[in-house]
């Protein structure tokens, strides 16, 4: 597998938000730039520093005209409890049939404690408002995650 090529169009999508509402790629075409990143599962430890750094920055990101999305294999249900206990303030998506990330080419295969598992490669995708794939950070920092982001976006990608 392989990410989608920048400068091409981003692997179009609809999956359910942490409050059961459908999350589209296309809503933000020519309205905003789009943060997708992808991570392994909800309230683990590295995800959790992950979402609360975004979180926290969640008014520079609009600042930038920029949505982050987060997705991951988890269900809706999940998504909610990890949503409710950080009060995370961005939509949290259900790949629950690990389609999205495979088309985004960050489903492969893993190794944790000796065993080797099939899952969530973490990578974000930075894409602008015209729906093009401008960024690709396959070597994501948990903890400096948002402002290598913001980083990014400020530099006008």
């Amino acid at each position: 597998m392989s990410f989608p090529t920048i400068g091409k169009a981003a692997p179009a999508f609809s999956l359910k938000n942490q409050f059961g509402e459908t999350v589209s790629l296309s809503q933000f075409k020519g309205k905003k730039q789009v943060v997708l990143y992808f991570y392994p599962k909800a309230s683990t430890p590295g995800c959790t520093t992950q979402a609360c750094g975004i979180r926290d920055t969640h008014t520079e990101f609009d600042a930038l005209d920029t949505v982050v999305l987060g997705v991951s294999p988890d269900n809706p249900a999940k998504l909610k409890k990890f949503d409710e206990k950080y009060q995370l303030n961005f939509s949290l998506l259900a790949d629950e049939d690990h389609s999205i990330a495979e088309a985004y080419g960050v489903w492969g295969l893993k190794k944790f404690m000796g065993r080797e598992f099939m899952g969530i490669l973490r990578t974000t995708f930075v894409i602008d408002k015209q729906g093009k794939v401008r960024q690709v950070i396959d070597k994501v920092n948990t903890k400096t995650h948002d402002q290598d982001l913001l980083d990014i976006l400020r530099a006008g990608m």
